[in-house]
């Protein structure tokens, strides 16, 4: 890992979106109604010095996603409150600066046509809800460690 060295204090802006990126920290967007989940992945996100940016609504991840695009990785549940999570993605894959992040749907009951409509909207993965935190990190940090170019290959 990078270490970047100050003399003095360091910037008042070093932790910034923008200069997470610099110091090595990884972001996810954590986009779901369930409070326990953003709870449960922070866990495994502080170990692995990743920063979980979690919001609660369709309206707010379009919203933080309008303003911001630097993020590995892209956790975002089905059902939602004011824009449902598929239409996020669906937008998220109309952007340029968006298109890059790689979308896991987690859903309950999402059944066969579920599944159908997360893949076509663009998402890599589906976790039906009960999941096993631990996998979803693991699938998380797979994907947010692997290059762009390795991920459009597969």
């Amino acid at each position: 890992m990078n270490v970047i060295k100050f003399k003095g204090q360091p910037p008042q802006d070093i932790r910034s979106p923008n200069s997470l990126r610099l110091l090595g920290k990884r972001r996810v967007l954590v986009a779901d109604s369930d409070p326990a989940t953003s709870s449960a992945l922070s866990q495994f996100a502080n170990r692995d010095h990743y920063e979980i940016l979690a919001v609660s609504d369709g309206a707010e991840a379009y919203r933080r996603l309008n303003s911001d695009a630097n993020f590995q990785a892209a956790i975002i549940n089905m059902s939602m409150p004011s824009i449902e999570g598929l239409d996020i993605v669906r937008y998220m894959k109309t952007e340029n600066r968006l298109k890059r992040i790689p979308v896991i749907i987690v859903a309950e009951n999402a059944g066969l046509g579920g599944i159908v409509e997360s893949f076509s909207a663009g998402a890599v993965a589906l976790f039906p809800k009960p999941f096993a935190y631990a996998q979803l990190w693991r699938i998380v940090r797979s994907l947010s460690e692997q290059p762009r170019q390795a991920r459009r290959a597969a």
